[in-house]
């Protein structure tokens, strides 16, 4: 009998084939809005990760600065220099090459509390909701008592602290400070979440199988529960980066964020609210509209998600 020998396709080929041939796949071929938010966002991720080789200057090189090109306007306007497109800052800077640079620093202090916040929350709204009992009433108090507060105001307050106590920390602990206030702000909703969805969970017929054979509770939780509950908790999170951006840009516009020397977007906004008066406006304007693509692009992107993954609209 003849041997077929064409290759079997892997288990990664096919589940790549299995998600381009799946309703989210075609959810989003679908959706014009959902393309330009992922072509906005992406095109901002690129230009903040490769701001090192695409970048037309280096603004936070010293050397490289020289005040007698403080104050450009965008090339396009009277005075202005081809080789600074959108204009320079009071101190010389490139405003393009400090917006990827500045985009780097949002999008990692972002990502990073939300990464955090996702760890945190998740682990105990899975503990609550899968123990029940005084777990459940302590860790859902908790939550209560986290709600009664504005994030802002609870990450301004550890920020702010975290500087008095350290004020010659390295730079590093300060982004340290910075990606743990925006955290512990932005947990409570995950643990809520992924509690109310393991309370179904966990009597349902699986568990009560699993449970039944001699299936550890934490094993349970880790390989059967937690994977039914990611759903709503991943759409949560897409949302979650655009807040911890702006969280991160408000902390920075008051002073209280990244340190100066590495600006992030709400630095940049920060030191343009100065020469806004002035009649300077491209040195604030540039870092907004940036912070608002980006906010904005992210924000689609999740709403998208939550319509993809809800079988009702299906």
């Amino acid at each position: 009998m003849p041997v077929d020998a064409s290759p079997r396709p892997t288990a990664s080929a096919s589940a790549l084939r299995g998600f381009f041939d799946g309703d989210v796949w075609h959810s989003f071929r679908t959706s014009p809005v959902a393309i330009g938010a992922a072509v906005v966002a992406l095109l901002c991720l690129a230009c903040a990760v490769l701001a090192d080789a695409i970048a037309p200057h280096n603004p936070f090189d010293l050397a490289t600065l020289d005040l007698m090109d403080a104050l450009k306007p965008p090339a396009w306007l009277d005075g202005g220099e081809r080789r600074y497109l959108i204009g320079t800052d009071g101190q010389g800077r490139d405003i393009l090459s400090a917006l990827m640079y500045g985009t780097r620093i949002s999008l990692f202090v972002g990502i990073a509390s939300v990464l955090l916040s996702l760890l945190i929350g998740v682990g105990l709204g899975l503990l609550a909701g899968f123990v029940g009992g005084r777990v459940d009433a302590f860790v859902m108090r908790f939550c209560d008592v986290m709600l009664s507060f504005p994030p802002i105001l609870v990450a301004l307050m550890i920020s702010g602290v975290g500087r008095g106590l350290f004020p010659d920390a390295p730079d590093a602990l300060a982004f340290v400070v910075l990606v743990l206030a925006i955290a512990l702000t932005g947990w409570v909703q995950y643990a809520r979440t992924v509690r109310g969805s393991t309370l179904v969970e966990r009597n349902k017929e699986y568990v009560q199988a699993a449970r039944v054979i001699g299936v550890s509770s934490f094993r349970i939780m880790r390989r059967h529960v937690l994977p039914n509950v990611l759903g709503p908790v991943l759409v949560l999170a897409t949302i979650q980066v655009a807040s911890a951006i702006v969280t991160e840009a408000t902390l920075s516009f008051l002073g209280v964020g990244v340190p100066v020397t590495s600006p992030s977007l709400g630095t940049l906004i920060r030191n343009g609210n100065d020469y806004l008066f002035s009649g300077e406006w491209w040195i604030t304007a540039w870092p907004s509209l940036t912070l608002v693509l980006i906010t904005l692009s992210v924000n689609l992107l999740g709403d998208w998600l939550r319509d993809a993954l809800n079988p009702r609209l299906r």
